[in-house]
């Protein structure tokens, strides 16, 4: 009944308001304000869902939406997620589950070799990797990676030390995992951009930021840099960037969940 429900959505998504055309509130004053004490029927779930849950949304998949990340759903990966949660395994370790912890470990080689990464980043060859859900998840563990690897270099007791560099159009989740991860927000460097350069950080304003902090005995330790802001769509100059942060020893974690793939499709197609 809940595919059947998804598909006649699917089938109407079109006909829906893009954007939610709720009032801020409507849903409290729908719903009971305990939960109930008995069991309903799924006809009735699905009946609440389509009148109360339906209105408030903002359908992302819609054809006619366009803003932050359209359409970033596919028939595949509904299928897929089914799968997994009917399966729910807890792929901790190889012996609570082989088939996920193989099929993982396989389908990251296959995403390392149609990146064209080197050899090393692949399972096969002794690396590996995970696939993150979201970018918050992604920029948090390289953040925490990196806070542990010059740590264990300098003492844990430097962390107020430590400095990340972002420009004022880098994603809001950066500096929000800087925090999580420990790392003072005194410590935050938002370079500003300027219209000229379409919004992009420059390697010309980041070095003099980075050259101030470690004349006043700080340490520089990650860089985002971006392909595709989501407020301008601004890509930053990731190599000439990169050569930069080689030169202090920092990491640098590249944010490219926009537009991303269509620059490695192109270039792949090149």
């Amino acid at each position: 009944m809940v595919i059947d429900f998804l598909t006649e959505y699917y089938k109407n998504i079109e006909n829906y308001p893009v954007r939610s055309q709720a009032e801020p509130g409507y849903l409290r004053k729908r719903l009971p304000e305990s939960a109930p004490y008995n069991p309903q029927s799924m006809e009735d779930i699905l009946k609440d869902v389509q009148n109360d849950i339906v209105p408030g949304l903002t359908h992302w998949q819609s054809p006619n939406y366009y803003a932050y990340f359209p359409s970033s759903g596919s028939t595949a990966g509904l299928l897929g997620e089914t799968l997994a949660a009917g399966f729910n395994v807890v792929g901790f370790n190889w012996i609570s589950s082989p088939a996920s912890t193989e099929l993982e470990s396989i389908v990251m080689d296959w995403l390392a070799n149609m990146l064209s990464l080197p050899k090393s980043f692949t399972f096969a060859a002794g690396g590996g990797g995970v696939m993150m859900g979201t970018t918050c998840e992604a920029i948090l563990t390289t953040i925490t990676a990196a806070r542990d690897t010059l740590l264990e270099k300098i003492g844990r007791e430097n962390i107020n030390k430590l400095v990340v560099y972002g420009s004022d159009q880098t994603h809001c989740s950066f500096f929000k995992s800087a925090k999580i991860a420990g790392i003072s927000p005194k410590n935050f460097r938002t370079i500003k951009t300027c219209r000229s350069h379409a919004f992009s950080l420059t390697p010309e304003a980041l070095r003099p930021t980075i050259e101030s902090d470690v004349n006043a005995g700080l340490i520089p330790l990650f860089l985002v840099a971006t392909v595709g802001t989501t407020s301008t769509a601004a890509v930053d100059p990731v190599g000439p960037l990169s050569d930069v942060a080689k030169e202090y020893g920092m990491w640098v974690h590249v944010d490219a969940a926009m537009p991303g793939t269509g620059a490695y499709a192109q270039s792949s197609a090149t």
